[in-house]
């Protein structure tokens, strides 16, 4: 047997180390490739009306906020490429780095896969943490919620599929389907070597069915998941859809390091 060659796995060159899309450990590598597929998602989409100062302070120069509206996504996810069946959360708002982009930016993301919060750390520069969204049918109504060291940290309610509506009536506040980031990494001697505002956006997206509905969000303090940070001055509608999707390569829209040069 080759020394390169053992237990039908291919040592990896200098090459493969240095190529996009390589992962540790490279034996179980960690983290994915791009691109990946999310099928037969289950979505729980609620809007609410907050603090523009929140949303100001929330945000790092130099994005800029967009309205008064933030949104929390809590996914079902029922079949996906590397990670299997999860559950994920997403807090928004919409923000926008003037002249060059405009989507929703991140500030708290919560997840039940450590294999999704390290991709989401390592590559988008998301700010994911470990933690239990659900999604459950209680008869008429859909509740989502977020928990994370044994506190619901968001509960949110709609009433079940009220009214059907097109993918285009998803996001009438913010384009959510561009997501900003702020990504930050140091070197292991603590020189920063990563400092971005990076931007994806999900490719082929199919969306089987969506109904919109009035919708309720109520928030409790955590330290680690400080969601509280955008209080709810007026709870706005809600979606329940269904989707495929592709997790692909985004783009880097600011560079902070090479800024400063």
């Amino acid at each position: 047997m080759s020394e390169k060659t053992r237990h039908g796995l291919k040592r990896p060159t200098e090459k493969d180390i240095c190529a996009p899309g390589f992962s540790t450990p490279w034996d179980a590598p960690m983290v994915p490739p791009f691109p990946f597929r999310f099928r037969q998602c289950e979505i729980l989409t609620l809007y609410w009306r907050t603090d523009p100062d929140a949303m100001a302070f929330l945000l790092p120069p130099p994005l800029e906020p967009v309205s008064d509206v933030a949104c929390v996504h809590i996914y079902k996810m029922n079949d996906t490429d590397w990670i299997g069946p999860y559950m994920e959360a997403n807090v928004m708002f919409g923000a926008r780095l003037p002249g060059v982009a405009e989507g929703a930016y991140s500030p708290y993301l919560v997840l039940s896969s450590d294999i999704g919060v390290a991709h989401g750390r390592e590559v988008h520069g998301q700010p994911k943490k470990l933690g239990n969204p659900s999604l459950e049918m209680r008869g008429d109504l859909i509740v989502g919620t977020i928990e994370r060291n044994g506190i619901d940290v968001l509960t949110g309610t709609t009433p079940y599929k009220q009214v059907p509506v097109s993918k285009e009536e998803l996001s009438p506040w913010f384009d959510f389907s561009t997501n900003l980031n702020l990504k930050a990494v140091d070197h292991i001697d603590g020189r920063p070597a990563i400092r971005q505002i990076t931007s994806r956006q999900l490719k082929d997206v199919k969306v089987h069915e969506a109904w919109r509905a009035p919708g309720t969000v109520e928030l409790r303090p955590n330290a680690q998941l400080p969601i509280f940070r955008l209080p709810v001055v007026e709870p706005l509608e809600a979606f329940f859809w269904k989707a495929d999707f592709t997790l692909a390569a985004g783009r880097i829209i600011h560079d902070y390091l090479e800024a400063d040069q």
